[in-house]
């Protein structure tokens, strides 16, 4: 378990077997960082993302303090409360992907988690081909954004 205050960090790429029920397991290393649960929401490219606790606190007091006049923040707040689930990891170190966020993702039988560093990722693998694919094909585009912001 981390220490108080410390931040999440999630690396790497792992691919599990969905069951029948929706359960996936989550990779021990990111169950450390967890403890015993996370939020789970909507990503932005047909993916799902999980939040550690305090840094779905962050996140969603930033956007709980944009006004409700924006059509953008009102966007925002559709997309990741909406359907935001609380979910907890069970004694064989599964959860319980919501039927709704299944759909949404095309979740089926194979299941790639991906680590974003401060947050993690849930993808259907043949979408996650397709993106990486697309990464592949995009490597010196990529490059000079990386530029642009200085990196």
């Amino acid at each position: 378990m981390r220490a108080s205050g410390a931040r999440s960090m999630f690396l790497g790429e792992f691919e599990h077997t969905i069951d029948e029920k929706g359960r996936v397991a989550i990779p021990a290393r990111f169950r450390e960082e967890l403890g015993e649960g996370f939020v789970l929401t909507r990503g932005f490219d047909v993916c799902l993302q999980g939040f550690p606790r305090p840094i779905w606190q962050q996140l969603s007091d930033r956007i709980s303090s944009l006004p409700i006049s924006s059509a953008e923040a009102r966007n925002m707040r559709r997309i990741l409360f909406g359907s935001a689930a609380e979910v907890e990891i069970d004694r064989q170190g599964r959860i319980l992907i919501p039927q709704n966020l299944r759909e949404y993702a095309g979740l089926a039988e194979q299941v790639v988690i991906t680590g974003m560093n401060t947050y993690f990722e849930l993808w259907s693998s043949e979408r996650w081909r397709e993106v990486q694919a697309n990464l592949a094909d995009n490597g010196a585009a990529i490059a000079e954004q990386w530029a642009d912001l200085g990196i």
